[in-house]
């Protein structure tokens, strides 16, 4: 039998839109923008089962509770996407080629932007976990099927201890009765673009700086060279 730890205390850590099954379980399903039975998932043997329609917070959460125990090996993706959301295709770039400047790389979404997670924790992510995609599958038997496949397959808890880590609800989702919902495409297309001035103008302020150090450099270095020059002149008059 694979050997099994102990996930973090209250695992899951993170609430969200799921079901919990066996925490010993190497499987975790996520079911994209699709409502399947994640009750019947868990009973299958799926340690949480749960959709996921934001490419940010929905992600980060996703992770969150993955990392918090170790016992999760394989992240199962099926169901249909949130049309300009695209959690899925940006849980799939994420693994694959991780974030920079707080964004995930090759991200499709109109705003895949990580600010709970670390590199520690992305790291992580990438290393417990082999992601399996059967996208747009929404049938309970394929998804079963497939899940008994790589229960077949538990390598055993990953040689870490639980990472825990703190999601902090923030700009990116609408809350709605509780639950966190996903921005409609034109709110998210602006959204999206109001980050990409906001980094654009962090830049141009540290540039400013920049210059204005040089600048300033340089006019004191005038002034060094023109008291060093008058001192020498002073010198050679005097002798």
């Amino acid at each position: 039998m694979a050997d099994k730890k102990s996930p973090a205390s209250g695992w899951p850590i993170v609430q969200g839109d799921f079901h919990s099954g066996d925490a010993n379980s190497p499987v975790a399903v996520m079911t994209c923008g699709s409502h399947l039975d994640e009750k019947g998932i868990c009973e299958k043997g799926a340690a949480i089962a749960g959709s996921c329609k934001t490419e940010n917070l929905g992600l980060e959460k996703v992770i969150a509770n993955i990392i918090s125990n170790p016992n999760i090996r394989f992240l199962l993706l099926c169901g249909t996407e949130v049309k300009g959301h695209l959690a899925g295709q940006t849980m799939v770039a994420l693994h694959k080629n991780g974030v920079k400047d707080g964004r995930v790389v090759g991200a499709e979404g109109a705003i895949p932007f990580i600010e709970n997670l670390s590199g520690d924790a992305i790291k992580r992510f990438q290393e417990q976990v082999e992601l399996v995609n059967i996208m747009e599958a929404e049938d309970l038997g394929a998804i079963g099927n497939k899940l008994g496949e790589l229960k077949g397959r538990d390598p055993g808890a990953f040689a870490a201890d639980p990472m825990i880590i703190e999601v902090k609800e923030a700009t990116g989702a609408e809350e709605a009765g509780g639950e966190v919902q996903p921005m409609s495409g034109e709110l998210a297309l602006i959204h999206a673009r109001m980050k990409v001035i906001e980094r654009m103008v962090t830049d141009i302020g540290y540039r400013d700086k920049f210059a204005a150090g040089v600048y300033s450099g340089k006019v004191e270095g005038i002034m060094i060279g023109l008291i060093v020059s008058f001192a020498l002149l002073g010198f050679v008059l005097m002798g």
